[in-house]
């Protein structure tokens, strides 16, 4: 369930936090949100942290690339200072912040702003990615969305790492990364075992019944 708040007040401010694993719909969320509000004439501005270049520096790109302008910024602190006329705020790959950001979503919201914040709530060890466990304690509204796993095809929530690195922040795609249910969840790295994904053929109809001689 999509839990948006379906108001915006003048004067109150809140945080919504959407979290869940790798290729969730995490950042395409935040970008349907960032653009209802803007289609409702409130000043939106869009930030993330200046580690997360993979598809490009000036915009915030889903994994379906959808996009749209944003702002890079080192630290979280930056954010206040670059957001002081916006009514609604919106912080992708918070997991990637250090735990400034805490302070700064309140103090944000505090100040009358809609704070629309988006990152993986655990791990490639499947622990809690700080510092989103404190971002979730603090919000009103919080949405977990989940991926399908490459294996089973199950709901997923867990983000398996598939290459040889023990980092704990890397930034990474579907060559480093596969989404996996609890099941075929093995940390902290494990082989590849996603399948190609066929195309859909929406030409394909359903078989028709024969005719036959009465």
């Amino acid at each position: 369930m999509i839990n948006e708040p379906g108001f915006v007040s003048d004067h109150v401010g809140w945080i919504e936090v959407i979290c869940g694993g790798m290729f969730s719909g995490k950042t395409e969320e935040l970008i349907r949100r960032a653009k209802r509000a803007h289609i409702a004439g409130q000043r939106v501005v869009v930030v993330k942290p200046a580690i997360d270049n993979r598809y490009s520096e000036t915009e915030v790109v889903s994994h379906n690339e959808n996009a749209l302008p944003g702002i890079q910024v080192d630290t979280a602190d930056q954010i206040i200072l670059l957001t002081s006329t916006a009514k609604v705020v919106c912080i992708d790959e918070a997991q990637f912040f250090d735990d400034r950001i805490v302070e700064v979503a309140n103090t944000l919201a505090n100040d009358g702003k809609r704070v629309i914040i988006a990152g993986l709530d655990m791990d490639f060890e499947g622990k809690p990615f700080e510092p989103m466990p404190q971002l979730l304690a603090i919000a009103e509204f919080v949405t977990k969305l989940h991926a399908i796993c490459s294996e089973s095809g199950r709901i997923a929530n867990f983000s398996q790492r598939v290459v040889e690195n023990k980092d704990k922040v890397l930034v990474g795609e579907k060559d480093a990364y596969e989404p996996r249910a609890r099941h075929c969840f093995r940390p902290p790295v494990d082989k590849k075992r996603g399948k190609p994904i066929p195309k859909m053929n929406i030409s394909d109809k359903p078989d028709q019944p024969k005719e036959t001689n009465a």
